[in-house]
């Protein structure tokens, strides 16, 4: 099977933590496989989330629940929404579908099915890191959901016993034992969940490059195009780009926010948005923490990195065109500062990045409707970096012909 498969070619598209895990699984399997990105590895969504490997966050964001907090949310400036309205026609369609999905009686089964892809999440990155050489970035921990009403925490308490049904240790703590744990957390917040047996990635964009050189020296071949068109048939793809054209036999699509426009070359529609989020990282801090802590209120995370502590999160509704919104970057900030009152912001740096999402919050996982030698590989939204190493197999799986190692129906974009 070995000696076929390397006459086998396989061109992954999309050089983000998705596309090279996927690339590197399929390496392993023996096929020649190319990777394609139009930007350099590292320099995208890969390299600026908050780093969580959250493991017990398969709820889809949809629900009464979501609907009813959405108005509220987009009312209060510093709150975890924003919309761009001049975007709204664009997105309308978008929203219609997502509210449709907040009604669906799927919303159980399809958190079972998210669960089957974030649950394994630390035990494949301590494989992955440990043959690349980068094990000390997956660092073991709980983490916490800290809040400051009793009304906030009751919200996020039934969503903690979906977590707990699932084996998930979480404590309540009060105040008292909110500071006993973090000390340089401002007093307001009374109220957390600590959340036990997680752990989270002290540098993303430094595991997304160790495990890209892991994949060239295994064999893989990466090079920067910026794609123009995709033609196809059932037995092979070509892609072209600006300078060169790129034939293989078999084509993993995993661009993430910029895959609507691809697929719909390949002769797919599909409902992807995009989540625009925002990062600030406070290289010199002047405050410590111990571990991850998610604000329950304001709905962003706050995570100790080896470059810093990062504050990352909030969603702004925009599209990719838009320019950045100086705005998102200011309410950060702002609730930053009040989340540690010590807080030294002087110097930090800050980035914005494009999450793809879909309606009902579960990712694309499939063949195309068209051509079954293309593989779908996105629209993780906030779950990219923990659903990446269990994506990568499937995705081999996939390519190679296997039954999936985990029902992966719910992810089928014929759902749409």
């Amino acid at each position: 099977m070995e000696n076929i498969n390397k006459k086998i070619k396989i061109v992954v598209i999309g050089a983000g933590i998705i596309g090279v895990t996927s690339a590197l699984n399929l390496i392993r399997e023996g096929y020649q496989v190319t990777l394609l990105d139009k930007d350099k590895p590292g320099e995208t969504c890969s390299f600026g989330n908050a780093g969580l490997l959250a493991l017990s966050s398969f709820e889809p964001n949809v629900g009464i629940n979501e609907l009813i907090s959405t108005p509220k949310w987009l009312l209060d400036p510093k709150g975890p929404l924003s919309i761009r309205w001049r975007y709204l026609p664009e997105l309308s369609p978008w929203l219609f579908s997502f509210i449709r999905a907040c009604f669906s009686k799927k919303i159980a089964s399809n958190a079972q099915a998210l669960h089957e892809l974030t649950r394994s999440s630390l035990d494949l990155y301590q494989q992955l890191t440990k043959t690349a050489g980068c094990q000390d970035l997956v660092k073991k921990s709980d983490y916490l959901q800290v809040y400051r009403t009793k009304i906030e925490f009751n919200k996020a308490e039934s969503g903690m016993l979906t977590r707990r049904a699932k084996g998930y240790k979480i404590d309540v703590l009060d105040a008292n034992a909110i500071k006993r744990l973090e000390p340089a957390l401002s007093d307001q917040f009374n109220y957390a969940h600590q959340i036990h047996d997680h752990a989270y990635i002290t540098d993303p964009g430094e595991l997304l490059i160790s495990l890209h050189n892991q994949f060239l020296n295994e064999g893989g071949q990466f090079e920067k195009a910026n794609i123009t068109d995709i033609k196809a048939n059932h037995l092979t793809c070509q892609i072209i780009c600006e300078n060169k054209v790129y034939q293989c036999d078999k084509m993993v699509l995993a661009t993430g926010a910029f895959s609507k426009k691809l697929a719909k070359l390949i002769g797919d529609n599909i409902p992807l948005e995009t989540e625009r989020g925002y990062h600030e990282t406070c290289h010199k801090p002047a405050v410590s923490i111990s571990r991850p802590i998610m604000e329950g209120d304001r709905k962003f995370l706050a995570t100790p990195m080896k470059i810093g502590l990062r504050f990352a999160g909030t969603v702004e509704l925009a599209g990719i065109n838009a320019p950045i919104n100086p705005r998102r970057f200011n309410t950060l900030n702002q609730n930053a500062k009040e989340m540690f009152s010590g807080l030294n912001t002087t110097n930090s740096s800050t980035w914005m990045g494009f999450r793809s999402t879909l309606p009902d919050s579960l990712p694309v996982i499939c063949r195309s409707t068209t051509f079954p030698n293309i593989i779908y590989a996105f629209g993780h939204q906030h779950l990219g970096l923990t659903c990446a190493p269990k994506t990568g197999q499937l995705v081999t799986d996939l390519i190679s012909g296997r039954i999936p190692s985990i029902d992966i129906t719910a992810f089928d974009i014929k759902r749409f």
